[in-house]
């Protein structure tokens, strides 16, 4: 593929589809795994749990790391080990080991997405125009693939074991034949004044916006089919097509979210997120009937799709010396939003009632339209570490 930003444009963007593959089908065969082990809704969300916990905090060992290593560096082990934690998933023949291969598959999945995501940054800035959000997208349509897959193997009868070992151990050499693609990092001494001094405030508001749409995204995968189910009496087959329904969405607007970025500026993209995400939930708190609801968690996906690309991408370009660290914190404080919101959600509906704990999205699009009129301009670059100002506007 060569060294070039064509290469690494198209390297990064397999990369974020081959995660999505990799998330997808671990959710894909969730019913089989508690099959196999005979797990407990209880032991099942402490096996997500220690995921989760993992991926957290190998988000937060990112920054010194890639200082260290670069994105480049931590993408060559990180993507093949990712690979083969989920073939380790797969072949857990006890809940014990089960929990130290969902641990595992935790840090090596969010080292591989901090570095997927600076490694986006470097090609956008590259570029000197948006793209993040189009590397996204692959992540959607990793996500699908991953369902069309498990369709297969469940159609096929191959049960939860060889198919996580199978795309597991595929996905080996297929991220092992993507390192030649990628950038290569600029040296950073230890000793440079940007290793030095802390990442500016602005990362840590982007943060808390990341926080909120990965909030939303986790309130839709893990309440909305119950929601759908028990509160609006839709048929299990229905309820069963809300999710991917939102995540088309979500494929649809990151497409779309590099030209509308490029003519709008992420600011009032971002404030329309919010907007949108309002309206939304708006309309699925109060829906009298799951048919309603359909076309509007489609409508919602479109909202939240360009919020997390736009955010990180605005976090990499708050400070370019300090790019990756900057990407892995924002990451890192979004990464929470996951674990906790559906926490949240089950809390507030014990308390309350389904339909009332769902109305938690309208508070999150208002956190995400506020938030944004305080964040900074895009300032994508027109050069990229490792290339001169000519070879980058060469390649383009």
């Amino acid at each position: 593929m060569g060294h070039g930003l064509r290469g690494a444009r198209i390297g990064t963007t397999l990369t974020f589809i081959l995660a999505g593959i990799f998330s997808g089908t671990m959710a894909v065969r969730m019913p089989a795994l508690t099959e196999k082990l005979e797990l407990s809704e209880g032991q099942l969300g402490i096996a997500l749990l220690a995921l989760g916990i993992g991926s957290l905090a190998s988000m937060q060992a990112a920054r010194p790391l890639m200082r260290r290593l670069g994105g480049r560096g931590i993408l060559a082990v990180a993507g093949p080990s990712c690979a083969g934690s989920l073939a380790l998933v797969g072949a857990a023949p006890s809940y014990p080991l089960l929990l130290v291969a969902t641990s595992v598959f935790g840090i090596t999945f969010g080292l591989l997405d901090v570095a997927m995501n600076a490694q986006g940054a470097a090609v956008e800035a590259g570029y000197g125009r948006p793209l993040l959000s189009g590397m996204h997208a692959g992540w959607c349509f990793g996500a699908i693939v991953s369902g069309v897959l498990g369709f297969a193997a469940i159609r096929l009868g191959l049960t939860f074991t060889p198919h996580l070992v199978t795309v597991g151990l595929a996905g080996v050499p297929a991220a092992l034949a993507l390192i030649p693609a990628f950038l290569a990092d600029p040296p950073a001494p230890e000793e440079d004044a940007g290793a030095r001094r802390g990442l500016p405030r602005v990362v840590y508001l982007l943060g808390g916006v990341v926080f909120a749409a990965f909030t939303v995204e986790g309130m839709v995968a893990d309440w909305n089919g119950l929601y759908l189910r028990d509160i609006l009496d839709a048929p299990e087959w229905l309820a069963a097509l809300g999710y991917p329904l939102f995540v088309t969405g979500m494929l649809i607007g990151r497409l779309a979210g590099d030209r509308l970025r490029a003519r709008y500026g992420a600011r009032a993209h971002l404030t329309a997120s919010g907007v949108a995400t309002v309206a939304a939930f708006t309309v699925v708190v109060t829906a009298p009937a799951a048919g309603v609801v359909m076309p509007v968690l489609l409508l919602a996906g479109l909202g939240i799709a360009p919020v997390i690309p736009f955010a990180l991408s605005l976090a990499g370009g708050a400070d370019p010396a300090q790019s990756g660290p900057a990407i892995a914190q924002t990451a890192t404080i979004g990464y929470a939003g996951l674990l906790l919101g559906p926490v949240i959600i089950g809390f507030l509906a014990d308390a309350t009632s389904l339909r009332v704990a769902m109305a938690f999205g309208l508070v999150l699009g208002v956190v995400i339209a506020v938030t944004s009129r305080f964040l900074p301009a895009d300032r994508l670059g027109s050069a990229v570490p490792g290339l001169t100002r000519e070879e980058s506007a060469a390649q383009r």
